[in-house]
């Protein structure tokens, strides 16, 4: 069994954060947080790109940076997504991800 990397972690001057999203669901919550997990319930559907859109501005919104600043790296097909986040420190997305 491979470990479990951990859900969010710094990548030099880059942050990656791991969240589960589930699309269509009836409106955008994020539904589990730390320390176990993200999951993000999202309106949008797994169509065309538009969940991973949403997952972005979801994320983007809630931690009070641009949307130009996130990407997903891997999982665009994926429930399981990895998001990069730019120029930022992961104790500050921690701290943002907690609250609220």
């Amino acid at each position: 069994m491979r470990p479990v990397p951990p859900i969010v972690q710094q990548d030099g001057p880059d942050v990656l954060v791991t969240v589960h999203v589930q699309p269509r669901a009836s409106q955008n919550q994020l539904a589990a947080q730390l320390p176990d997990r993200i999951t993000l319930r999202l309106t949008a559907p797994p169509v065309g790109g538009a969940a991973n859109a949403a997952c972005c501005a979801f994320l983007a919104d809630r931690l009070g940076l641009p949307k130009s600043r996130l990407a997903v790296l891997r999982g665009e097909t994926a429930r399981r997504k990895l998001i990069r986040i730019r120029e930022a420190e992961a104790a500050h997305i921690l701290a943002r991800l907690r609250s609220r």
